[in-house]
């Protein structure tokens, strides 16, 4: 997890997404996992919309996915979330 001018990211070191699956992925309904739902990232999805946020799937430095989070103002963020962090996915 880390900040972003307007906003932050959740980054992660997994297999990643493939780019021609990356706007599928929050439809409802849609996983790869057997006896998933699919249901997961279409919530996370209508929550950032609820919140007035965009969301978009990229890929972290190590390879794995990147969920970031766009037009969000975060009270008492002043310092950063994490101290150290300069935008970069280093934290996984």
């Amino acid at each position: 997890v880390g900040r972003l001018d307007g906003g932050f990211y959740v980054a992660d070191d997994g297999d990643g997404i493939d780019p021609a699956d990356r706007d599928s992925v929050f439809e409802p309904g849609h996983t790869t996992a057997e006896g998933g739902t699919g249901f997961g990232l279409a919530i996370v999805d209508r929550i950032a919309q609820a919140h007035g946020w965009e969301v978009t799937l990229t890929e972290s430095r190590t390879g794995g996915a990147r969920f970031e989070f766009d037009g969000v103002s975060v009270l008492g963020a002043d310092p950063p979330l994490d101290a150290g962090d300069t935008g970069s996915d280093d934290a996984t």
